[in-house]
């Protein structure tokens, strides 16, 4: 193994090497920007002689000595002949001396000493072989090897960033940081200008008003560095998919995840089957998985059906390149479908082809209602054999490959890509980790099925809209200067069905088309939980191949934004135990790996000493096949494997105690800890130096479908904020872990920190609507009368959030509807699921005690977007109903007093009015979804609510502690003086 701390080139991945002093080659001496010589001389050929990073001219020696190295060509193509690596750049180099002495002094084992010996003379062997290929290559006349040459476009950038235009980015960052000034001078006046009639309630206003800022704060900064991408698919083909060659394209397994096939339709489900299926890519390259956590006879039949359909649907598509390729949302499509075709036969096809879709979706909706009652003795086989999974909690694991490369063809006689069903064991009194365990049970069985090097996961739900979908991911992770240190490519979630106006920002545009922006331009995006390609190698814990094993204190990135080094001073960040530690174990894992990449055509005996020798089990578990697979960096099925065996060998690694004592789900595969393991999935790939993309093609790679309905959508919002708030209460909290290898730039980390404290924002929120009212009823309010200077710091606050805001939609194109719909059910979301997902959270995490919210329906339409208006009842609209009662009576008591007080009391209302309605407005869409198409509303929210809205506002009333206590003497004057 190379030295650890060897500076490594940022071009290639290999090691810069020594200078004639003996020290590390320096190119540089500005930035230190790490490149090696052999990359450093072809920037020269290439007339480059300036520094790729900081855009500061080479060394001068440097380029004297490259001057009077390349007058001499035939000594430098002697030296290359000679060389040992003679022009490879690979992913790791090593010579075998440095194995043979690492493993003497390390192990003292003569055996292993021995077998050293023995990879000595097979990699002689290799450089021989190598070598006469070489010549070989080197007799071929000049004419052969200018028809060999790729195009020119192979030769180019498979993408290319484009950044947001400086005329629109520059005066947003400005109004930022002058949006910064006026909130300090803001929080100084309001600090030093309390109100002392309603002390409470100012105080109370101030320490949310701080809370906001800083929410605002974590928010804003992550979006300092926005960026686009644009993709070459047409350099992709000709770089990897030349004309009477195979394809070079790398392989793809897809995952798909379902548990309960009553609550996720299979229809829907096999819609996302049919889709990857049809892929716009090589057929030997797509492999699709489909995880049935519930163990249900009805998905593994509708698979079946699924995949007799697809004989049919898949040459269909690939003939007349329909989009989008899911049968049901194709077919549904609005639109002129004749468009762009010119094939006589098309339209006779498209009928038959509607039919027999049709027939399809019968034979899928008679099985939903076969399965819609169980029988007593459970479900039963066609063969009459009882099925293995009739006791969801116990049953043991099932696979099932319905096609495949040797497997049945489609109707025109060609291959079709792997269908493979699995439903991993469960056994009671073992821990399954619901969706993340299934995914790592995914990862383990295609690992010994068919091992692609990339992994791209989807939810049951989400189909693929854009057959060349994949071809866009492979344009940043096959292209060698921009994929070696990519853990995954994100794409944006877009979905169907939303009603027009978004009611509940469903689309969350704000999100997807902001926010991730900016995170693309510092370290990468976040992971979503689908529509998302990975690395394979990330997911198996490995740090990107570029980054050293340990940061040196002159880091050759900026930590706060990883742009460059002149920015930010570099300084050694303390390293913990525990990260040390886990640092060493990486090292010492790294070192195995690629001690065994080194070996070829060893037998199965080394091989089963090699994996025990470095301990792979302790960490992947005990299966020799899948270390194995773990070890192939591009993927493969290993040539030794038996394929009699890869299924016994895949049931074994989904078995229920096949994890136990391994690092599955703490260090590698999706992590264990929070109900969102995206999130957290994601950030531990980051905190080991590796970055992702952000990638936005013109038509959207993926649709899914969103809760439209106000009780499902805040249901699904709460399941999110409960998994940020177990993430703040776990080990894995952005705030205190991963400091250690300085890996995750500090904008990474605000941004991480934003994901896992937003739902903490719902208790200041909550205070903070509250405040009109009780404003309205008492008669006080929370700001002193103004000043001069008072009005121009408020007016200058509002000024620098509206220009925020339009200029964010400036350069993001996100409309003004939709960033105000993603206003509103921010404080719709906060007010209710942020709320009761921030007291389930600490219940659950620090008492164990998990409390779940029924959702029972209690209205419904038929009409477009029916479900919109279906009412719910659950808990959760309990404390925005409050706040809008008690908010409206309050605006009524206000213009009471104002009625009887006189025109002096109109002055103060409009203030506290004005506050009353910012809140109504933004909870606006909260009270359209209660009331419903025909306002209905369940009893049971009216009850509640005025019984609580009336409770609260007597008892203020009668307390009223804002009002100073009269003097008992003044009151027994005043009764003195009354004239009876």
């Amino acid at each position: 193994m190379m030295e650890s701390g060897a500076p490594v080139c940022h071009t290639c991945g290999e090691h810069v090497g020594l200078n004639a002093n003996g020290e590390a080659f320096v190119a540089c001496h500005e930035c230190n920007f790490p490149i090696c010589k052999t990359c450093f001389e072809y920037e020269l050929k290439e007339g480059r002689k300036v520094c790729l990073r900081c855009g500061a001219p080479f060394d001068e020696n440097l380029l004297d000595d490259a001057e009077k190295a390349s007058g001499d060509r035939s000594t430098m193509a002697k030296h290359l002949n000679n060389s040992q690596d003679v022009g490879i750049h690979a992913r790791h180099i090593s010579s075998v001396s440095t194995v043979d002495s690492e493993m003497t002094e390390d192990n003292g084992n003569p055996i292993w000493k021995n077998r050293v010996e023995s990879w000595k003379e097979k990699k002689n062997k290799k450089k021989k072989s190598s070598t006469t290929k070489v010549e070989k290559e080197a007799q071929v006349p000049p004419e052969q090897q200018m028809e060999d040459k790729p195009a020119a476009d192979a030769s180019q950038p498979l993408s290319t960033i484009i950044p947001i235009p400086k005329s629109r980015l520059s005066p947003y960052r400005t109004v930022i940081v002058m949006r910064l000034v006026i909130l300090g001078l803001f929080f100084h006046y309001r600090v030093t200008n309390p109100v002392h009639s309603a002390f409470p309630l100012w105080l109370t206003s101030v320490i949310c008003e701080i809370w906001f800022a800083f929410s605002w704060v974590l928010d804003q900064f992550p979006k300092w560095y926005p960026i686009n991408r644009e993709t070459y698919i047409d350099r992709l083909s000709a770089r990897y998919e030349r004309e009477g060659e195979p394809s070079e394209l790398a392989a793809v397994d897809f995952f798909v995840s379902t548990v309960d096939p009553l609550k996720e339709p299979p229809l829907i489900t096999a819609n996302t089957v049919l889709s990857i299926l049809a892929l716009d890519y090589p057929v030997d390259k797509v492999s699709c998985y489909v995880s049935d956590d519930g163990a249900a006879m009805l998905t593994f039949e509708s698979l079946v059906e699924t995949a007799d359909f697809a004989r049919k649907w898949v040459p269909f598509c690939k003939k007349f390149s329909i989009e989008p390729r899911a049968p049901e949302f194709y077919f549904s499509q609005k639109i002129d479908y004749l468009k762009d075709k010119v094939q006589p036969s098309f339209v006779k096809e498209r009928r038959a082809m509607k039919r027999d879709y049709e027939e399809f979706k019968i034979r899928i909706n008679a099985l939903v209602a076969k399965a819609q009652k169980t029988p007593e003795e459970g479900w039963t086989m066609q063969d009459g054999t009882p099925w293995p999974g009739n006791n969801t909690r116990d049953h043991p694991g099932m696979i099932q490959v319905f096609l495949g490369y040797s497997g049945a063809r489609d109707i025109e006689g060609n291959e079709l890509p792997r269908l493979v069903y699995v439903s991993r064991e469960k056994r009671p009194g073992y821990q399954h980790h619901k969706k993340a365990g299934a995914e790592n049970a995914l990862i383990r069985v295609s690992a010994v099925l068919t091992n692609a090097p990339f992994i791209l996961n989807l939810d049951c739900d989400h189909y693929v809209n854009n057959s060349k979908a994949v071809r866009e991911a492979m344009c940043f992770l096959m292209d060698p200067q921009v994929g070696r240190d990519v853990c995954y490519v994100q794409f944006p979630q877009r979905f169907d069905g939303i009603d027009r106006s978004d009611r509940y920002a469903n689309r969350n545009t704000v999100f997807f088309d902001v926010n991730m922006k900016g995170l693309d331009g510092i370290q990468g995006p976040v992971y979503v939980g689908t529509g998302c390609v990975f690395n394979r190698q990330a997911l198996y814990g490995y740090g990107p191949p570029s980054m050293p094993s340990l940061p040196r204190s002159s880091s050759s990135s900026c930590s706060w934004c990883g742009c460059c080094s002149c920015c930010c001073p570099g300084k050694k960040a303390p390293k913990d135990p525990s990260e040390l530690y886990r640092d060493a174990k990486r090292e010492e894992l790294d070192a195995a790996i690629f001690n065994l990449r080194e070996i070829d055509n060893y037998d199965e005996y080394e091989r089963s000493m090699l994996i025990s020798q470095m301990s792979f089990e302790k960490t992947f578990g005990l299966s020799t096949v899948f270390i194995e697979s773990t070890l192939m960096e591009n993927g493969g099925v290993a040539e030794s494997a038996n394929p009699s065996t890869l299924i016994k060998e895949a049931i074994h690694v989904i078995s229920c105690g096949y994890e136990e004592k391994t690092e599955w789900g703490k260090e590698i595969g999706w992590i264990y800890g929070s109900v969102t393991e995206d999130i957290l999935t994601g950030f531990k790939m980051h905190c080991r130096g590796w970055r992702s993309i952000y990638c936005m093609p013109l038509r959207p790679a993926f649709k899914g479908s969103a809760p439209i309905n106000l009780s499902d959508r805040l249901h699904q919002v709460l399941r999110w904020a409960l998994g940020s708030v177990e993430i703040f209460l776990s080990r894995h909290c952005p705030l205190w872990y991963g400091f250690g290898g300085g890996r995750l730039k500090w904008l990474q980390r605000l941004a991480y920190v934003n994901t896992i404290v937003y739902p903490f924002t719902s208790l200041p929120l909550v205070a903070y609507c509250s405040l009109p009212a009780i404003c309205l009823l008492t008669g006080k309010f929370i700001i002193p009368t103004l000043s001069n200077l008072a009005s121009v710091l408020f007016l200058g606050l509002f000024l620098s959030i509206i220009v925020t805001a339009v200029l964010e939609l400036r350069w993001s194109g996100v409309s003004i509807e939709e960033l105000w719909r993603n206003e509103q059910f921010w404080v719709i979301g906060g007010v209710s699921a942020h709320l009761f997902a921030v007291f389930q959270g600490f219940l659950k995490m620090l008492a164990g005690i998990d409390t779940n919210f029924t959702v029972t329906a209690k209205a419904a339409d038929d009409a477009d977007f029916g479900e919109l208006y279906i009412v719910k009842w659950t808990t959760l609209l309990i404390p925005p109903t409050t706040l809008l009662i008690v908010n409206m009576v309050g605006v009524v008591a206000g213009f009471s007093d104002a009625l009887n007080k006189g025109y002096e009391a109109w002055g103060p209302l409009f203030g506290k009015v004005f506050f009353s309605f910012w809140v109504i407005l933004h909870l606006y869409p909260f009270l359209k979804g209660l009331m419903g198409r025909q306002n209905r509303t369940p009893t049971i929210v009216v009850l509640w609510s005025v019984l609580l809205a009336s409770v609260f506002s007597l008892v203020w009333v009668r307390i009223n502690p804002f009002v100073n206590t009269a003097n008992s003497s003044t009151v027994s004057q005043s009764c003195i003086s009354i004239d009876c």
